[in-house]
């Protein structure tokens, strides 16, 4: 598929007046999620030379920052009084949520994002095409646990939420009455040995490790654990979504095969040849060189954002305006995205958990292939629970 169906005017540049968006992604040692606003961006320029959004070009902003407050705080006005963004979408950042969720509130924004704090999930204004890291972590805790773990060492970066995140997957492993033992290590790490021990001694043999991590972080850890033959002394290896990506199922290479099992909040790309796969791979390919992990679950993320915000913003009549864009965003519904297991629904609700069904995948050979297809994530974790009751909706597939 060429990549000039991503807009409705094939080779049509688009010269009207711009439609402003932007986004806010942490980018710091360690942690870096910059790879979906520059996925964001690569949609929104495939799409602006191929006929834009009814002749409008979409100018965006994508910006980092470096989980400092006020940093974040500043960025977020100089997109609105500066740039004089209409909406937001494609952030992803450790604490941007919680730090600018009254300031989108009192400007009637309604982002789209690939939330990571709390706020993400539990405001009116802001719904996240992933899972985020708490519940791309329960996930991963309830596929080890539908496999027969008895134990479990849950392991994630020392970055502001942890406790959080550890609030899911705890609820979880309670409530199938299998132990949890919750461990955090500073990123970038330095020792991965030590920490690989710890781990495999805390997990047991009949155990599993699961990891929070970005993917160079979680490489370093499984690569530690393969040097010091570790890989076999528990039942299983997880992680959640962000290991999702050929760069680290090649790097691990298959003495790895069926041994880590990966939250996939998204459709597992290298046996999919549906039409939106094949999209986002000629995206990738044209627009895409910013996107330093490639093919993976980050990028996967940044073309979601953009999809829906196109989606969104092809049904506006009359004028783009702040106003306009961010009506249209929140009127989302039932969208097919190609690449959730669920339609993504915004809609007025006071929090917003659209996606809580997974695949899980696992490295095969040097790439990540479907071990499970769309599962709902279990209601042992208060907080799908609450949304669940909260929107309506009740899981559609028996949690396994």
């Amino acid at each position: 598929m060429s990549s000039s169906s991503c807009g409705t005017s094939p080779g049509a540049k688009a010269t009207g007046t711009p439609i402003i968006l932007g986004g806010i992604d942490t980018k710091q040692p360690g942690t870096d999620f910059s790879d979906i606003e520059n996925m964001t961006a690569a949609y929104f320029a495939c799409v602006n030379a191929n006929g834009g959004i009814k002749g409008h070009p979409v100018k965006y902003y994508p910006l980092t920052e470096q989980t400092s407050p006020s940093q974040i705080a500043a960025e977020a006005k100089e997109l609105v009084t500066s740039d004089h963004v209409m909406g937001i979408v494609g952030s992803s950042s450790i604490i941007e949520c919680s730090v600018d969720a009254a300031y989108w509130k009192s400007l009637g924004f309604y982002m789209l994002g690939a939330g990571i704090d709390p706020e993400c999930w539990s405001t009116a204004n802001s719904a996240s095409v992933n899972m985020g890291p708490r519940y791309s972590s329960d996930g991963a805790v309830q596929y080890v646990l539908s496999q027969g773990a008895t134990k479990i060492a849950f392991d994630q970066s020392n970055v502001p939420g942890t406790t959080y995140i550890a609030g899911g997957p705890d609820a979880i492993a309670g409530a199938a009455h299998v132990p949890i033992q919750d461990f955090t290590e500073n990123v970038p790490i330095t020792s991965a040995d030590g920490i690989a021990i710890k781990l495999v001694d805390a997990a047991g043999p009949s155990g599993a490790v699961v990891l929070n991590f970005t993917p160079p972080e979680a490489l370093i850890i499984l690569q530690a654990a393969q040097k010091l033959n570790l890989e076999d002394r528990v039942k299983y290896w997880a992680c959640s979504t962000p290991c999702n990506t050929d760069f680290l199922a090649k790097s691990l290479g298959p003495k790895w095969n069926d041994k880590l099992f990966v939250n996939a909040e998204l459709t597992p790309l290298d046996q999919d040849t549906g039409t939106t796969a094949q999209l986002y791979k000629a995206i990738l390919a044209q627009y895409g060189s910013a996107v330093s992990g490639g093919v993976g679950s980050f990028s996967q993320m940044g073309f979601v954002n953009a999809e829906i915000a196109v989606h969104a913003l092809e049904s506006i009549t009359g004028a783009y305006t702040a106003a306009s864009v961010n009506a249209a965003f929140k009127a989302v519904t039932s969208f097919n995205t190609g690449m959730l297991c669920q339609a993504f629904t915004y809609g007025n609700y006071s929090e917003h958990i659209p996606n809580n069904e997974d695949y899980t995948v696992t490295p095969d050979n040097g790439i990540f292939v479907q071990a499970q297809g769309c599962t709902d994530i279990s209601n042992s974790d208060p907080q799908i629970a609450s949304y669940r009751a909260i929107a309506g909706t009740a899981p559609s597939v028996p949690t396994s």
